[in-house]
């Protein structure tokens, strides 16, 4: 059996959303591969390893430092007799090499929701309802931050993010507020200057879609997304399975799109849909993890 240190800290930081879900679809079967191109913090990694048990033929792949770290205290401990190929690189920069190598994988997983961890620590910038720096950044390597995108776009250009990737039906207006307030350095201040376009009270954070908007457009999500999809077609198995979980409708549409483009009733479709609409969390996990509440899983199996 496979050690899992710290899995009791590891799941306390970040609970898998869909896992139940993902097991379903996914149907993990003693010694296939595993690709997770969102490994996290391994909470569904864990999970799938636990039953294929082929830890030399996996590969877990995520861009924040922290999430490495934590997958090798999880899954590379001493005393290990097989460790789990970790790759830190956005699933984009990993797909693109693991096209280049002979590896295949019998499954495939992508969670593309922010981790837990990325949300409720401060220092990150991601969060509305805390004070932080505005950062954003799932890799702290780059460059591009939530600060340089506010404080040195141009109103056009952000009115144009806040639109594309959050829908938002007053970008315009935010956009013009945000450029007058400048500089903008930290979350509450971005919060606040957002929320003034929506006075009153409602239950969802009335910058929500603000932040969405910014954490696409620093971190490029929509584009490796758009990149990545028909590559990971490419390094499935015949007979595997790709799930991915999505967390707004721009990227549904993405996964739907690419995955419905290749399956089908034609003689040279690649796949076989497993969802023809997207799965969603029951009533008893959105109580236990709200995050659970916008997440959509769509499924294939490759022919």
């Amino acid at each position: 059996m496979h050690q899992n240190k710290n899995q009791n800290t590891t799941q306390s930081l970040h609970i898998p959303v869909l896992l139940t879900q993902v097991l379903q679809y996914l149907n993990p079967q003693p010694g296939e591969s595993y690709l997770d191109l969102t490994a996290g913090y391994g909470g569904h990694a864990s999970a799938i390893l636990d039953i294929t048990q082929n830890y030399a033929s996996s590969v877990l792949v995520d861009r924040d430092e922290n999430a490495i770290r934590e997958l090798h205290s999880r899954f590379n401990a001493p005393g290990v007799n097989a460790e789990v190929e970790l790759r830190s690189e956005d699933f984009l920069t990993a797909t693109r090499s693991l096209t280049q190598t002979d590896k295949t994988f019998d499954l495939i997983l992508a969670d593309l929701g922010v981790s837990s961890p990325h949300l409720n620590e401060t220092s990150r910038g991601f969060a509305i309802n805390s004070n932080g720096p505005l950062d954003m950044r799932m890799d702290q390597r780059q460059e591009l931050t939530a600060a340089i995108l506010v404080n040195t776009y141009s109103e056009i250009a952000i009115a144009n993010i806040l639109s594309t990737y959050g829908q938002e039906p007053k970008a315009r207006q935010i956009a013009r507020t945000i450029i007058a307030h400048r500089p903008i350095t930290t979350t509450e201040q971005l919060a606040a200057l957002a929320a003034r376009a929506w006075p009153g009270h409602s239950r969802v954070h009335p910058a929500t879609r603000t932040f969405q908007a910014l954490r696409i457009a620093v971190n490029d999500e929509l584009g490796l997304l758009t990149e990545a999809l028909p590559l990971w077609l490419r390094l499935l198995n015949p007979g595997g399975r790709i799930v991915v979980i999505s967390f707004h409708s721009l990227e549904d549409r993405l996964v739907k799109q690419a995955l419905s483009e290749a399956a089908g009733e034609r003689y040279d479709a690649e796949l076989t849909l497993l969802t023809k609409r997207p799965a969603v969390a029951d009533l008893t996990e959105t109580a236990i993890n709200p995050r659970a509440r916008s997440a959509k899983l769509r499924a294939a199996v490759k022919k």
